[in-house]
């Protein structure tokens, strides 16, 4: 008897599982190609992640100076007068208020990004985000009073 109940359970779990033609589908709600645009701390996020592009360009654009610099006098005269251009203007007026954007929104986040302990207690966000701005007005003024001739 007991053999039987064995072969009969045994016989079951040789049998393939039945699958229906139409399986179920799951349920998922349509979302929007532009579904950042809804909330300012999306939109925040995407223009943040895309300044990072225009960090980029003026990344290049220091390395293509450094080497127009070292080029000589004509190669750096050459260099300026692209600069001049309206649309180089324009994308350098862009490209610096992304770039003031990044910096402020990662210094506003560097409190979450890395916590400070000291004594085994947590630095308040406060003073991480403004050791950060302090320390960014501190180089500002001094590259500002070496370019003016300090």
């Amino acid at each position: 008897m007991v053999s039987i109940a064995a072969d009969a359970v045994g016989h079951e779990m040789k049998q393939a599982p039945a699958y229906s033609e139409f399986h179920p589908r799951w349920y998922r709600s349509r979302v929007s190609t532009y579904w950042w645009l809804g909330k300012w701390a999306h939109l925040k996020f995407i223009l943040r992640e895309l300044s990072s592009v225009f960090v980029a360009f003026f990344v290049v654009l220091t390395l293509l100076q450094i080497w127009a610099v070292r080029s000589g006098p004509e190669a750096y005269a050459e260099f300026q007068e692209w600069l001049r251009k309206p649309l180089v203007i324009t994308l350098n007026v862009i490209s610096f208020f992304f770039v003031l954007f990044h910096a402020i929104t990662w210094f506003n986040v560097a409190p979450r990004a890395m916590a400070v302990r000291v004594g085994g207690k947590r630095v308040p966000d406060v003073v991480i985000a403004g050791s950060n701005y302090a320390a960014w007005v501190v180089v500002s003024a001094i590259v500002a009073w070496l370019l003016l001739g300090g």
